[in-house]
Formats: C-alpha cells, sequence, structure tokens
C-alpha cells in the first residue's frame, strides 16, 4: 500500500486571546494573558482555584438556528475554528467529493455546561419534563465532531478522540494515519473543551490547580518557575485542515507545514502522575519514524502546564532526549490550559511562529524551578530558523502524544 506524505494547509483557532489565531498570535506575541479571577466562582464551597481563562463566544448567530440547536459554546468554537482554517487553505466554500472529506475532533467529555444544566434541571426531584430535548447532543463525548460534520455536510470519517489533555494531538495524528493511508482526501482535525467551574475543581481536588494568585491572575500559570502552583484551565477550539500532499499539490494549495512524525502512548503505571519513560520513548519513536536525530529539532513546545509534578517530569524527559541544546517553551502562560483543545491551538501557534522564524517566551517563567534545570528555556523572543519542531501533549491516563513537523519546502 502506497504511503501518502500529509501536510496542514490551514489553521484556525478560538482561544482565550481572541477569535481567530492572528488575536492568538497577537496576544503571544505582546505577552498579554487571558487569565482572569472569574466572577461568582467564590460561590462554590470548597472551590480553591479562582482563575481561569475563557474565549468568548460571540457572533453565534451567524449558524442557522436549526444547525445551532444541537451545539453548545464547544461546539460553536469548533465550527467557527474550522471556518477559519478552510478559509486559509482555500477549501470554503467546500466544492469537493464530501465523501472524501472527514473530521476528527476530540474533546475530554462532552459540554459540561450541558451536563451541568441536565442535572440541575433533572434534580432533585429526577423531573424529565425540564430537560431539553437536544441536551443529549450537546453533552455526547463526540458532540463537537458530529456538529461540525453536520454543519459542513461532510460524509467522510467523523470522528472523536477523547484523552484529557492529549485529545487534540491524539485528533491531528488519527487524521494523520487515516490521510498517510490514502483513506481520505482532507480532514479538519483538532480538539475543542468548556470551561465551567466543575472542570477547575476536579483539578483543585487533585491539587493541580493554581490556587496562590486569585489576586494577581495575570502572573499564573507559572510553566517550568520555581513559583507554579497549578494549572490554570481555559476553554476554546483549535482546528487544522490537513490534506495528502498529492491532494494539496493538485489544487495549488499553499503548504504551511508537513507532519513528519506522530507517536502516542501509555505509561501503564499512575492515572494521574505523569511519566518521564514514557515521554522518553513517546519522544523517541517520533523521532525514528521523521528520521530525525535529536540535534535535528530546532523547537521544542511543551506541553507544560505548571503543575509541580508535570514539568518536572517533561523538563527531564526533554533533557534525557535533547539534552541542553534545543529551545523549549510552553505558551500556557498565556492562556491557561485549554485543555482537549490545548495540542491544536498551541500547534497552530507553533506552525505560526515556524513561518514566522521566531520563538516565543514562556510566559511567567522568572526563575526555572530545580526539577526544570537541564534544558535550554527561552526567557524572550528569539529569532531562529524552524525547519524540524516538536509538539508534546500529556494527559491523565497516563497518555502521550507528540507530533513532529517540518516546514514547507
Amino acid at each position: 500500500m502506497k504511503l501518502h506524505r500529509v501536510v496542514i494547509t490551514g489553521l484556525g483557532s478560538v482561544s482565550p486571546l481572541g477569535r481567530g489565531v492572528e488575536a492568538l498570535m497577537d496576544g503571544i506575541a505582546h505577552g498579554r494573558t487571558g487569565v482572569r479571577r472569574m466572577p461568582g466562582w467564590e460561590d462554590y464551597s470548597g472551590l480553591r482555584s479562582l482563575v481561569g481563562a475563557p474565549s468568548e463566544l460571540r457572533d453565534e448567530k451567524a449558524i442557522p438556528r436549526q444547525k445551532r440547536r444541537s451545539m453548545s459554546p464547544m461546539s460553536i468554537f469548533t465550527v467557527q475554528a474550522a471556518e477559519e482554517a478552510l478559509r486559509e487553505s482555500g477549501l470554503l466554500p467546500l466544492s469537493l467529493d464530501l465523501n472524501r472529506v472527514g473530521c476528527v475532533v476530540g474533546s475530554t467529555i462532552g459540554s459540561t455546561l450541558s451536563i451541568n444544566e441536565f442535572y440541575e434541571h433533572f434534580l432533585p426531584d429526577r423531573r424529565f419534563e425540564e430537560v431539553p430535548s437536544t441536551g443529549f447532543f450537546r453533552a455526547m463525548s463526540h458532540t463537537a465532531s458530529m456538529n461540525l460534520a453536520q454543519y459542513l455536510g461532510l460524509t467522510g470519517y467523523v470522528m472523536a478522540t477523547s484523552a484529557a489533555c492529549a485529545s487534540a494531538l491524539q485528533a491531528i495524528g488519527t487524521g494523520y494515519h487515516i490521510l498517510n493511508l490514502g483513506l481520505q482526501d482532507v480532514l479538519l482535525c483538532g480538539g475543542t473543551d468548556e470551561l465551567h467551574p466543575t472542570v477547575t475543581g476536579t483539578f483543585d481536588l487533585l491539587y493541580a490547580a493554581s490556587t496562590g494568585y486569585n489576586e494577581t491572575p495575570e502572573l499564573t500559570p507559572r510553566p517550568f518557575d520555581a513559583k507554579r502552583d497549578g494549572l490554570v484551565c481555559g476553554d476554546g477550539a483549535g482546528i487544522v485542515v490537513m490534506e495528502t500532499l498529492e491532494h494539496a499539490e493538485a489544487r495549488g494549495a499553499r503548504v504551511l507545514a508537513e507532519i513528519c512524525g506522530y507517536h502516542t502512548t501509555g505509561s501503564g503505571e499512575h492515572i494521574s502522575q505523569s511519566n518521564r519513560p514514557a515521554m522518553v520513548h513517546c519522544m523517541r519513536e517520533v523521532l525514528r519514524q521523521a528520521e530525525l536525530d535529536p540535534g535535528d529539532v530546532d523547537y521544542i513546545n511543551a506541553h507544560a502546564t505548571a503543575t509541580l509534578q508535570g514539568d518536572g517530569e517533561e523538563a527531564g524527559a526533554i533533557a534525557e532526549v535533547f539534552g541542553d541544546e534545543v529551545p523549549v517553551s510552553s505558551l500556557k502562560g498565556y492562556f491557561g490550559h485549554t485543555l482537549g483543545a490545548s495540542g491544536a491551538i498551541e500547534l497552530a501557534a507553533t506552525v505560526r511562529m515556524m513561518a514566522e522564524g521566531r520563538i516565543y517566551p514562556t510566559r511567567n517563567l522568572e526563575e526555572v524551578a530545580e526539577d526544570c534545570k537541564g534544558i535550554r528555556h527561552v526567557p524572550r523572543s528569539e529569532d531562529r530558523r524552524l525547519t524540524h519542531v516538536l509538539k508534546n501533549g500529556f494527559a491523565f491516563g497516563g497518555v502521550n502524544a507528540s507530533i513532529a513537523l517540518r516546514a514547507r519546502t
């Protein structure tokens, strides 16, 4: 069977820094933050982390009501990001064989807003009369991919990945394999999620959420920093248009980057703690697939969420594979941890960094923690030719994912 090269031709984003990839990159370039103290969260008993990074829901009525009725914010974010990516790719309006066009969109779970609304209506009297009939379509785990396919009329592959914070990279990696095998011509891949107090509360119960910066939200999260105290949950969506190289070249598309390797692994050891050996194996396997030596990589976009244990394990894994020569930065200091969307939003920013020839620094990194030393952190913007880069994403359940990108040639 012939294997096909896979390229990225469009990027789309809705993030805490604004709608669109331009807003995302402008916010990063100017060192802005999308993190803020969340109004009303102090009313939740036992919730210690009162900061979040919300994306603004706007222009949703541009989506026809019949299509919008089954959409929660996460699906609306997805549609908006997908339309931006399709416009950049030159594929909007879609005029292809839609049996050869599909989507793979990941999320942690379905809409947290819709799940909470269901139980607010249903309990304590167990009454179905007040439950919205479309509630299930908003809450099911493949709500974003289903709604995107319905909105665009896609009849190819419609899939959803669900691996917490690795969901988006697994979606992009799954799309890579599908296109690599020639089973589709075009795929829209990425991830989405919603911010809700119950999401932050889940991390807070595990002592993984930032709690010390409620009055100074601009100072958190702090990836790799000595004063980091946990992650800040956010929401949004990131979508990339992926095609076989042959399909892109046949229509004269502008190639933004090529995916030259993808791997995902489990640690098999701990359900919530990151695992250095599994991360090492994941990154080495990506290098093997991409036929790269560690010294060939020009930049690593780290997962680094600012949790105490996770950042140390990732830094140690990167040091073991790459030493201290390859620049490493995390983008979560700008817009928090967008969970199931994070891998796609951050990969979109990484592709743009490749085009600009510029690495943006880790925001809020003022003093590198002892357990995060041994790698080359990026304290300020750095101009550098980026031919090969690596994007990491790690998740609960010991799930690891890494993608290698090659600049367009």
